[in-house]
């Protein structure tokens, strides 16, 4: 039989920090009242191939404090960035104009709030694992 491998608190440490600090990171994404550009970092679009993120598929920008602009770089991915944004839970409606794609941030209902809930419990479920 193995012997036990003495733990290392120094790893521990750094790790259980880390997973705080993503965890910290996720949470920051969570839409409030205004637009955030971290709103959109865990949104990530089927692209050449590949799972890219979507600021490595466009700029984003705000315009307004209720409003995000992503500027999509190739016109051939307009369409899998909103279908991505759709697919993202966040209860945001994509509006497209060409390369620009447009999200007004809604107004948050007692069931839109219910909804964030999940989505964080998600997030510290997977900062746990």
């Amino acid at each position: 039989m193995a012997q036990p491998q003495p733990y290392d608190a120094q790893d521990i440490k750094r790790r259980m920090h880390g997973a705080a600090e993503s965890l910290r990171h996720d949470f920051g994404g969570l839409r409030t009242g205004r637009a955030s550009a971290t709103l959109l970092e865990p949104i990530h679009v089927d692209a050449y191939g590949a799972n890219m993120p979507l600021n490595q598929v466009g700029s984003v920008t705000v315009p307004e404090p209720r409003m995000l602009q992503i500027n999509v770089w190739d016109r051939g991915l307009v369409i899998a960035v909103e279908k991505a944004i759709r697919a993202s839970n966040l209860g945001l409606n994509p509006q497209s104009e060409g390369q620009v794609i447009r999200l007004r941030m809604p107004d948050l209902t007692q069931e839109r709030r219910k909804e964030l809930v999940k989505v964080a419990h998600q997030y510290a479920e997977k900062a746990r694992v």
